[in-house]
């Protein structure tokens, strides 16, 4: 067992332009780097949000913690070893949702039964799936998006892994879906002590359930952390424009109104009384360093350089 349910350094993903990506959205689709210089640690038990606009290199990074893509430079571990000796105990369920279409529902969870054979729960399977009304004998073809993504996750959830890693999940399901499945979800975090890694790019989706983010921009991590931490490392501030100065503070976003500004920091000590400071909420602070790309990010490897 491991306390660190994921863990990448100076992680990088190089695609030729023969080869293309994983996804047809994915950053870089004429050749280029995916992901570049990712470094951050997920402690287990977490639920992670991984979350950033389409084409930032979300999908990148859970293909490369499945093990089905290698990394072009540095290093990913998962559950404390390399994603290949891993895999037995990690589920992923991809953005596609890829299941064989000729096989009905059933045959399917038939599959996913003989090869997990150890680890199987075929009463959490069928559970999962009855929720849907999906009738057994339906083939996969003949299914809609989000009745596919129910039997994706049927299958994950029933190999009981350690990790969980969901590429945009909920994009095919009805509100109501979304609500019980994330129930589910956080059913299985809270009584098996799953780690669950969800990516998204509506923040408003995963607010409520997560506990710890990972914001990818542009190929890059942009923040790492509890949410909680990050949460109460930034401020949102509003002063006269005249008597303002932002310095020494790490500022992500400002603007100047009138004579009022506003501004989105990361305070480096003691804030002017007059200042009003507020806590930003989440979906403020992930909107704030998405439309400022050259702000300053803040993860695991900032922090301890900005300690020496």
């Amino acid at each position: 067992m491991t306390d660190t349910a994921m863990a990448a350094t100076a992680l990088g993903k190089r695609f030729g332009r023969r080869w293309g990506l994983p996804r047809s959205g994915e950053a870089g689709t004429g050749g280029g780097w995916a992901l570049r210089d990712c470094t951050f640690r997920l402690p287990a038990g977490r639920v992670c949000a991984v979350v950033g606009p389409n084409g930032a290199g979300k999908s990148t990074l859970l293909a490369l913690a499945a093990g089905l893509l290698a990394p072009s430079e540095g290093r990913v571990t998962v559950l404390g070893t390399d994603p290949a000796s891993a895999r037995a105990r990690v589920g992923y369920v991809a953005q596609d949702k890829p299941l064989y279409p000729q096989l009905t529902v059933a045959e399917t969870l038939l599959v996913g039964a003989d090869l997990n054979p150890a680890r199987w729960n075929a009463e959490a399977a069928e559970r999962i799936v009855s929720a849907g009304d999906l009738n057994p004998k339906a083939r996969i073809r003949t299914l809609s998006g989000g009745q596919r993504t129910r039997v994706a996750l049927a299958l994950a959830l029933a190999k009981q892994p350690e990790l969980l890693l969901l590429d945009e999940p909920m994009a095919d399901l009805d509100p109501l879906a979304r609500h019980e499945l994330m129930g589910t979800l956080m059913s299985q975090a809270a009584q098996h002590g799953t780690t669950i890694v969800m990516s998204s790019h509506v923040v408003a989706e995963l607010e409520d359930s997560c506990d710890h983010l990972l914001l990818v921009g542009g190929g890059r991590v942009r923040l790492a952390g509890e949410i909680d931490d990050l949460l109460a490392a930034h401020a949102r501030v509003s002063a006269l424009s005249e008597a303002a100065d932002l310095e020494p503070h790490t500022v992500v976003e400002s603007r100047v109104t009138g004579r009022q500004l506003t501004a989105l920091l990361r305070p480096a000590g003691r804030l002017p009384d007059d200042w009003r400071p507020t806590r930003p909420s989440l979906e403020e602070l992930v909107l704030a360093y998405l439309r400022n790309p050259q702000a300053a990010p803040l993860t695991p490897a900032t922090s301890e350089e900005s300690a020496v």
